[in-house]
């Protein structure tokens, strides 16, 4: 059951800076965001995005997460990571992990830095064909199990893609090489290139928590209320504040579009925490592992390249 909210206020607790749609892989089913090789970094400079960071830190923001396209393709990545550490802000970097430059791991080591990744299956040849990456399997398992023998802290998110995919298997698979934080699981969301080239913008594909405590910032500044909820546009960061975008006429329209689940397990979908399964009210019995209400559910996760 949904209802149509249409309340104009952010709560703005994290921000999800999509700082490019450069990619190596090529999710063709189901990227959100359409990323790939051809990808840019779009317009915001360096100096645009710590501006940035400067407001949302005057706003209360605690944390914000780097996504793409692959973050880890933006050559100021490093300097982003430690312009929000620096304005007391925690960070979380999700990279699909396939290539991992030294200059990065030492990043992903700072105190305050986590990282999320994407996981399909347990099988090479399957997993690479949902990225589209040669290698990109055992890359990306090789990474992940490099950030366990750090100490760094990860979550992964699983998206089924095709019938018979060995999610299970992706999750075992996880638990084995040592990462301890929620492993979501969520079906393909019919956006980007999972609208089969429909350029479908339908709503209710939406988790149902856009905009209620974190909003996106695309490559050209320009912010929406999730990754995932592009095609509804509130205004540049470049040309008016975050404060005047949140509180204006633009954003309270974009919001009121968006149907709200009731009713069910509610996870905080759209804030990276390990204790973000909650019970929605008058629910009872909503239990925060990764077996039910997928805490943590990939569907305001950005890209599962």
């Amino acid at each position: 059951m949904t209802v149509m909210d249409t309340r104009p206020t952010t709560q703005l607790r994290s921000l999800a800076l999509e700082i490019t749609g450069q990619c190596q892989n090529t999710c063709t089913s189901h990227c959100y965001a359409k990323s790939g090789p051809h990808g840019s970094h779009g317009t915001m400079t360096r100096d645009d995005w710590f501006a940035l960071l400067d407001q949302a830190a005057g706003l209360g923001v605690a944390m914000v997460q780097y996504i793409g396209g692959e973050p880890t393709l933006h050559p100021h990545l490093p300097q982003l990571v430690d312009r929000a550490l620096s304005l007391g802000m925690r960070v979380e970097v999700f990279s699909n992990l396939v290539h991992v430059r030294p200059s990065m791991w030492h990043a992903f080591n700072r105190p305050g830095v986590s990282l999320a990744t994407s996981y399909y299956s347990n099988n090479a040849a399957e997993h690479e064909q949902i990225t589209g990456g040669r290698g990109s399997y055992a890359r990306t398992k090789a990474n992940i199990a490099e950030a366990v023998r750090r100490g760094i802290a990860l979550r992964a998110g699983i998206i089924h893609v095709r019938d018979g995919q060995a999610t299970e298997g992706a999750r075992a698979e996880l638990r084995q090489l040592g990462v301890t934080g929620t492993i979501g699981v969520d079906r393909v969301r019919a956006l980007g290139n999972a609208s089969g080239g429909l350029e479908v913008h339908n709503p209710a594909e939406l988790c149902g928590r856009c905009g209620i405590d974190r909003v996106a910032i695309n490559p050209d500044g320009v912010v929406t209320p999730c990754v995932m909820s592009r095609w509804l546009t509130a205004g540049d960061i470049r040309t008016r504040g975050l404060a005047e975008i949140l509180t204006g006429p633009e954003w309270a329209d974009r919001m009121a579009v968006i149907p709200r689940s009731v009713g069910g397990c509610v996870p905080d979908t759209c804030t990276p925490k390990e204790d973000s399964c909650q019970p929605s009210p008058g629910v009872d019995g909503c239990s925060p592992d990764d077996s039910a209400c997928q805490p943590g559910q990939p569907a305001c996760l950005p890209k599962f390249p």
